[in-house]
């Protein structure tokens, strides 16, 4: 008699939710006593399919829920609607969402509503201020109420929980899974070339890379990180930014007339993972209000300063390896300029790798899915941190 394999539905709306959940649905797919079935509610259209065609993944539903304008609470009422019908139908053995989003919250509570089990992948980030980052430091805590497994990257993370309360049987240190994604990537030795980044290839002077939408950032604070920008560009004249501008229309209205006439700005589109990727390692200096970045680029070995007042990610800054700066033009542009001219500040951030994960993230998971549905005997080893030096 050939055993039934459990299901377990993974859950995802936005480019970083797909991105950080490709290798631990690659994991399970290559597991015998597991199965696959991948939902998206297309909370980002456009940039959801850009990673869903790098990783070759193909929702079994689809929701489509994006619309033009869209509010938070307007993507969460639709996205658990849709969600808690797929659940009701297909009833899988575990539902795993990931991170802080919308459609993260709306998968859990949707999952809790049908009594399944609910995995949180990046489990137990706090901020400790529930306005930034908004809204996902309070959707992050809603899910984690509403989980039965908690996959924390970090022993502070898991910590994090424990503190709430949370039952430590449930809890795992795993690493972060965006990490598994970004050493798979990089195994294909993505290049800039026959990109609209190829002429980075050529420029002997320096890159920073800027990202910039987190919503608490937008009007005077957005304009004090383009401000510094700008001044950064005057002071060092090796020095090319090139800022991907998010979709949001706020951010490119006012990106564009504060930096586009900015000779060695390069305002663009957003770049798909594997172009991303390359991207990253180019720049010798990073500047960004994003989680994910602040996870992937010490891995790389590029420094990065953090443009928001709070992170709920203080294993880099702890490292050495991310600088929270804030969004205060002087302090920007200071920060900058010490991490420029200061080869050993420089060489000391660059060298420390990454807090977050090894790349064997998607494994733990899978192994304490295993374990926790009695596929398996053990629990996995936990994740531990090592500066390199």
């Amino acid at each position: 008699m050939v055993a039934i394999a459990s299901r377990i539905a993974v859950i995802f709306g936005t480019r970083p939710e797909a991105i950080k959940l490709a290798p631990v649905y690659a994991e399970i797919a290559r597991r015998d006593d597991l199965e696959p079935m991948l939902m998206a509610s297309g909370q980002h259209r456009e940039m959801l399919g850009q990673v869903c065609e790098v990783f070759h993944l193909e929702p079994d539903v689809s929701l489509d829920i994006m619309s033009h304008g869209q509010t938070p609470a307007e993507v969460l009422s639709r996205a658990f609607v849709g969600l808690e019908e797929a659940l009701a139908e297909h009833r899988p053995d575990v539902v795993l969402v990931q991170g802080d989003t919308a459609t993260t919250f709306a998968g859990a509570l949707a999952g809790f509503f049908q009594q399944l089990r609910v995995g949180h992948v990046e489990a137990g980030l706090r901020s400790g201020n529930k306005y930034s980052p908004f809204p996902e430091e309070v959707f992050r805590r809603m899910t984690g109420v509403a989980a039965n497994l908690h996959f924390a990257a970090t022993d502070r993370a898991r910590d994090n929980l424990l503190g709430e309360t949370v039952d430590a049987n449930t809890v795992f240190v795993t690493g972060n899974t965006v990490i598994d994604a970004l050493l798979a990537i990089r195994e294909r030795r993505p290049s800039l070339e026959d990109t609209e980044f190829e002429w980075l290839q050529e420029i002997d002077g320096r890159v920073m890379l800027v990202t910039a939408h987190r919503r608490e950032n937008l009007g005077v604070p957005f304009t004090r990180i383009c401000t510094a920008i700008g001044e950064i560009v005057e002071r060092f004249s090796d020095l090319h930014v090139v800022f991907p501008m998010h979709l949001n229309p706020k951010v490119r209205r006012a990106a564009t007339e504060m930096l586009g006439d900015h000779e060695r700005v390069n305002l663009c589109e957003p770049a798909d993972y594997v172009t991303f990727v390359p991207l990253m390692a180019r720049s010798d200096l990073i500047l960004t209000d994003s989680g994910g970045i602040q996870e992937e680029a010490p891995a790389l070995g590029v420094p990065v300063l953090v443009a928001r007042d709070t992170t709920e990610r203080p294993e880099g800054v702890d490292a050495g390896v991310v600088r929270l700066v804030g969004t205060v033009t002087e302090d920007i542009v200071a920060a900058a300029e010490e991490v420029l001219t200061n080869a050993t500040i420089y060489a000391r951030m660059a060298a420390g790798g990454s807090p977050y994960g090894d790349g064997r993230a998607s494994e733990r998971i899978c192994d304490a899915i295993e374990y926790v549905l009695d596929l398996r005997d053990e629990p996995p080893e936990e994740f531990e941190y090592t500066r390199a030096e």
